[in-house]
């Protein structure tokens, strides 16, 4: 596991762009596995700076996105398809059938995790794989707890993680209490992974990460596996290191 420590947000907006946009510009077809929520904002922002600049092409690019709130309808400005739409999509030059994220609004939500699985293992696989972390630890939507889903599956939020998505909600109430996530073992497949984290806030979960035993009520420790692990965190995330 490699951690590189920026100065702050910026900065480590711009690294984590940056270790993005050589692995598009090595590998044109990249398979990436991208991520939401406010952390990634950053990174998102500088890759369509660098599009617009002609420093990176995304026309052959796939994307695969680790979640979605189950029944909340794509348009919601909520949802996690409008999140991607309005932060990096509509922005640069990927082809709309190349991107791919969970459909929340599915009836039958266990044929939509096989798909989803399958459509990943027709890609070839996740060639990078971009990931937040909650403060406890999860990192996609899989929660702590005695025993971690290994592929796409429907998953219960913990009330934590209700209470810390209600930020983006008008009340606590209207934060859907399930979604359908990608499992750790899907995770871990993926050939890199880079996972960013930002503020003091992740700093205990940073330390439990990188320091601790690899417990799946940690869930971002089993990244302690990964031969090819970076994280990529600012000052005040690694306070605790």
């Amino acid at each position: 596991m490699r951690v590189i420590v920026e100065n702050d947000y910026q900065s480590m907006s711009r690294k984590a762009a940056l270790l993005l946009a050589s692995q598009v510009n090595l590998k044109p077809n990249s398979v990436l596995g991208l991520a939401t929520g406010s952390t990634p904002e950053g990174m998102y922002q500088e890759l369509v700076e660098m599009y617009h600049r002609g420093e990176i092409d995304f026309s052959e690019v796939v994307t695969f996105n680790l979640d979605e709130y189950y029944k909340l309808p794509p348009e919601n400005e909520e949802s996690y398809h409008y999140y991607m739409q309005e932060n990096f999509f509509k922005h640069v030059n990927l082809h709309p059938e190349n991107t791919n994220i969970p459909r929340g609004m599915v009836e039958k939500v266990e044929t939509e995790c096989w798909y989803y699985e399958e459509k990943i293992r027709r890609a070839g696989g996740i060639d990078l794989q971009v990931l937040g972390i909650g403060s406890n630890g999860h990192i996609g939507f899989n929660e702590p707890g005695d025993r971690l889903n290994v592929t796409t599956k429907l998953v219960e939020l913990t009330e934590e993680t209700i209470e810390s998505n209600s930020r983006f909600f008008d009340s606590l109430d209207k934060v859907p209490r399930k979604a359908i996530s990608v499992g750790m073992a899907t995770i871990l497949k993926a050939r890199r992974i880079i996972l960013l984290a930002s503020g003091k806030n992740k700093a205990e979960a940073i330390k439990k990460t990188i320091n601790g035993y690899v417990d799946t009520r940690i869930p971002s420790s089993l990244l302690q596996t990964h031969p090819e692990t970076t994280l990529i965190i600012d000052e005040e995330a690694a306070s605790l290191l």
